[in-house]
C-alpha cells in the first residue's frame, strides 16, 4: 500500500527536495505552499511526467483554519497520512532592539504555529492507525542561537521542544516525532550570503562546504521509514559538523 505523506513549505528549498524525494521513493505526496504559486505547478508537473503520484494545495499555513480545512480536503481524498513533514518557514535578520511586535508574531506563526496547527490536525488519525510519523525541521540556530536571528533562533528552538514533549506523549500511540537541525545550506533563505559570507562558513564547517537541499531531505525521508523505526524524540542535526 502507497504510503502518504504531507508536507508543508514544499515548493522550494528543503520542503522542494522533501516533495522528489519522498516522491520518488513510492511515496503519493500533498504538498502546500502560499506564494511561489509558479514553483509549486512547475514542481507538480515535472514529477508527475516521472510517474509520481504529487499534489500541490494553496495554503496559508500560520492561518489554523486554512490548515484544518486543507488537511480535511486532503483526508477526504487519501483517507490517511503516514507521514508530516513540518517545513514551512521564514527568516528574519536584524537588531532584536528593532524587532516589532508584528515581525515577532508573524515568524512564531509561520515556523511554529503552522507545526502546531498541521500536527493537531494529522495526530487522530495516526493514534487511531497506531503509525505515523512527524518530523519537524528546525535548525543549528535553534540549538545554539544566532545574533541578529534572535525570534528565527526562538521559533525554531521551540520546534525542538515541540518534538522532544510530542514524542514522548503519542508514543505510546505508535506515532514517532523527530526534528532535523540543518546547518548552511544551499536555499533562497540563505541567498543573501556575501561570496565573503559563504566562504568563512565553508572554513567554519568540518566538512569544508555549504549542504545540499537534498542532504536534508534524504535525512527525513530516512526518519520517515523502517529505517528509523525505533528512533523518536531525537534532533538529527545535518549540519557538516558546523554544531556538534
Amino acid at each position: 500500500m502507497r504510503r502518504i505523506a504531507l508536507i508543508s513549505g514544499g515548493s522550494r528549498g528543503i520542503g522542494a527536495a522533501c516533495v522528489r524525494a519522498f516522491a520518488k521513493n513510492g511515496y503519493a505526496v500533498v504538498f502546500l505552499y502560499h506564494r511561489s504559486a509558479d514553483s509549486a505547478l512547475a514542481l507538480v508537473q515535472s514529477l508527475r511526467e516521472e510517474g509520481c503520484d504529487v499534489v500541490a494545495h494553496l495554503c496559508d499555513v500560520s492561518e489554523a483554519q486554512q490548515v484544518v480545512d486543507t488537511v480535511h480536503a486532503i483526508l477526504r481524498t487519501y483517507h490517511r497520512i503516514d507521514a508530516l513533514v513540518n517545513c514551512a518557514g521564514i527568516a528574519h535578520i536584524g537588531l532584536f532592539t528593532d524587532m516589532t511586535e508584528e515581525t515577532w508574531d508573524h515568524l512564531f506563526a509561520v515556523n511554529v504555529r503552522s507545526a502546531f496547527s498541521l500536527t493537531r490536525a494529522v495526530l487522530p488519525g495516526m493514534i487511531s492507525a497506531r503509525k505515523g510519523s512527524i518530523v519537524n525541521v528546525s535548525s543549528m540556530w535553534g540549538e545554539v542561537g544566532a545574533s541578529c536571528e534572535v525570534a528565527y533562533s526562538a521559533t525554531k528552538a521551540a520546534l525542538i521542544g515541540l518534538t522532544k514533549a510530542l514524542a514522548k506523549e503519542v508514543g505510546p500511540s505508535g506515532v514517532r516525532v523527530n526534528c532535523v537541525a540543518p546547518g548552511v545550506i544551499d536555499t533562497d533563505m540563505n541567498a543573501q550570503l556575501t561570496a565573503d559570507d559563504r566562504a568563512a562558513l565553508m572554513e567554519e564547517t568540518p566538512l569544508g562546504r555549504i549542504g545540499a537541499p537534498e542532504e536534508v531531505a534524504r535525512t527525513i525521508l530516512f526518519l520517515c521509514g523502517e529505517g528509523a523505526s525505533f528512533i523518536t524524540g531525537q534532533v538529527l542535526g545535518v549540519s557538516g559538523g558546523l554544531v556538534v
